[in-house]
């Protein structure tokens, strides 16, 4: 990790690609949003949030380890969140 500046665009690039995904599912499927994509995106953003609110926490001991947690937390997040798109 060699900074914020890159987590935090690490964070913004995999969360956007997913949501992404899922507008691009919807568009070759029905067209429109259905319930069922719209709670993914809604998941991502709430997860978006999280991340970067954790990443702008003040009060750690340890950032080193701090952020690698984040950065583990981010992969496990994006993983839950594709195998969601797959399944749809």
């Amino acid at each position: 990790m060699a900074n914020v500046k890159n987590l935090k665009k690490d964070i913004n690039f995999v969360l956007g690609d997913i949501i992404e995904a899922v507008y691009l599912f919807e568009m070759s499927t029905t067209g429109n949003p259905t319930p069922e994509t719209n709670a993914l995106v809604d998941e991502a953003i709430a997860a978006f949030d999280t991340l970067i609110t954790k990443v702008n926490a003040k009060n750690v001991e340890n950032k080193k380890a701090h952020f690698k947690q984040i950065n583990a937390e981010l992969e496990e997040t994006a993983n839950q969140l594709i195998e969601k798109i797959n399944a749809l």
